[in-house]
């Protein structure tokens, strides 16, 4: 099965998460099929905290692939802000 789910990076105490299509029965940080995104939880000031590829995104979902809790999080923060970015 194909999961999108989150891919870990960055050093101790200071998390980067990829957003990553994988083989469920890969490891959390190992290989994948594509990357669609990225969350920064550390974000500040002019940074930016999550970019999502929401065209893959309903790509790979219509092909089957499952989200995690998380990433249907995340997805649903993003789809949000999306129409405030393409305002301004």
């Amino acid at each position: 099965m194909v999961v999108i789910r989150l891919s870990r990076g960055g050093a101790k105490a200071r998390p980067f998460f990829n957003i990553v299509v994988a083989d469920k029965r890969t490891r959390r940080d190992g290989r994948f099929i594509e990357r669609v995104g990225f969350y920064n939880p550390r974000a500040t000031g002019g940074e930016e905290s999550i970019r999502v590829a929401l065209d893959r995104i309903t790509y790979w979902t219509s092909v089957g692939a499952q989200t995690s809790p998380t990433v249907d999080r995340l997805i649903a923060q993003a789809a949000k802000a999306a129409p405030a970015a393409a305002a301004a």
